[in-house]
């Protein structure tokens, strides 16, 4: 091997002393937090069952990166904030990452040689046929059904799409008129803050595409598992179709959906909103009023439940319209159970920006959607380092940066022996406490799924 003159970074002196840095530190990594992601996915097995949903074509004899250590390599890299397979390149060297994929080395092997380069990474991506996304998907339901220790009451089932901008030839590139631009359109779905579905799509279609189809599947799951639980629907406008609606009926699944306004909707809230508008005169503050409704488009089977809210205030009138299956007071079903949709945006953003959703950028659409899922892999390990780990403290409610930023970027220095594996963390972490009763938390916690029959 060629020895290279380390590049040396010059700062600006401090006195008469030289700031100089170079990258001759040896077993040293930013990201001493990650075997906190490993304690997650030892109780949950989630790295495990991703490899086997995928099949593996390649002669057992000629492999020298196991598929399994090629998964955790790439999901603790987009965890560790390296989105990219160049990333790999140097990252691949890293003491640490090498330790937390596991990998089981063969004999011509030594502990220290590097883990898969960016070009074997690549041919991983590129390999996977539909069938193995197909079963990787499950493997999200699978673990949100044993993340329960008991049966669950109520499920509310949140659909949201959002668009993932591409700025290549990538297959499945159209323009998309709502967002100005080219993109794809991939749907989410979340049960509180625990991913189930992360789907590509290419986005001349309709929000709703295969949106029923996903349900009928999501539903029938659960019922096999939890036959009581009440399930509902959840999601904006762009849901509101009223195949979904009867579909809904027909097998006992509440909803509360966004409807569209309309003149025909506006005529019959007309009454609420002029008072919403004289309230708002006589008080200078803004008015909201609600009523309820029994209306059905020209399309639907059949009239339905609306909430309207007819609001008004400075900007002016702002009606807004849900049509649900729910009982209970209108003002109350808006506010408390609709409105709360809204961290799913949160948890997208999470999935989108901090977890790197959006790198979508092969050429091979199928290769894409095994990014989304990787990054979902990702989302799924720190979501449940959040809500078991971190449950009762400061960063309970915290968004994955900043999960990122205080757990797991911690400088540490690597001693590997034959024995054991030391991290010798940096002596001014802030968060000690913290830390320390997250790995107790994570060890104490039993996983112990609540299967029905």
């Amino acid at each position: 091997m060629t020895d290279c003159t380390t590049q040396s970074l010059l700062f600006a002196s401090l006195d008469r002393r030289q700031l100089v840095a170079d990258f001759d530190g040896g077993d040293i990594t930013s990201d001493g937090g990650l075997p906190l992601l490993r304690e997650v996915d030892r109780k949950i097995g989630l790295l495990d069952a991703l490899d086997a949903a995928i099949g593996d074509p390649r002669n057992p004899i000629f492999v020298v990166h196991d598929q399994r250590t090629m998964l955790a390599q790439r999901i603790f890299g987009i965890a560790a904030a390296y989105e990219d397979l160049n990333d790999h390149n140097r990252l691949r060297r890293d003491t640490l990452l090498q330790a937390m994929t596991e990998r089981q080395l063969k004999p011509s092997q030594e502990e220290g040689d590097p883990l898969a380069s960016p070009s074997t990474l690549c041919r991983l991506e590129n390999r996977l046929t539909r069938g193995d996304l197909v079963r990787m998907a499950k493997v999200f339901v699978e673990k949100f059904v044993a993340s329960y220790h008991t049966p669950p009451q109520e499920l509310v089932l949140d659909f949201d799409a959002t668009d993932d901008p591409i700025h290549g030839l990538q297959e499945g590139r159209f323009f998309h008129g709502y967002y100005d631009e080219y993109c794809f359109l991939p749907l989410y779905v979340y049960c509180g803050d625990q991913l189930l579905v992360a789907y590509l799509r290419p986005s001349n279609i309709d929000a709703a595409k295969h949106s029923r189809a996903i349900l009928c599947l999501l539903v029938e799951r659960f019922r096999q598992v939890w036959p009581n639980v009440r399930i509902v629907f959840r999601g904006d406008s762009g849901f509101c179709r009223w195949r979904m609606l009867r579909w809904c009926d027909r097998h006992g699944v509440d909803y509360i959906v966004g409807l569209a306004k309309n003149n025909v909707l506006k005529r019959m809230a007309r009454r609420s909103m002029i008072q919403a508008r004289w309230d708002h005169r006589r008080s200078g503050l803004k008015q909201r009023l609600f009523e309820d409704l029994t209306y059905a488009a020209g399309t639907w089977d059949r009239s339905r439940r609306v909430i309207a809210k007819a609001e008004h205030s400075d900007q002016g009138e702002n009606p807004r319209f849900v049509v649900t299956s729910l009982q209970g007071p209108g003002q109350e079903l808006y506010e408390k159970v609709y409105c709360q949709r809204g961290e799913m945006e949160n948890r997208i953003k999470e999935q989108q920006l901090h977890l790197f959703a959006d790198r979508t950028s092969c050429h091979d659409f199928l290769a894409n959607q095994f990014r989304v899922l990787l990054s979902a892999a990702a989302y799924v390990l720190v979501e449940t380092l959040r809500r078991v780990g971190l449950a009762g403290t400061e960063l309970a409610q915290a968004q994955v940066d900043t999960i990122r930023l205080k757990l797991l970027k911690i400088g540490a220095r690597v001693v590997r022996s034959v024995r054991r594996i030391v991290l010798h963390l940096a002596s001014g972490y802030p968060l000690r406490e913290l830390l320390a009763g997250v790995i107790r938390r994570l060890q104490d916690w039993r996983y112990t799924p609540a299967i029905g029959p």
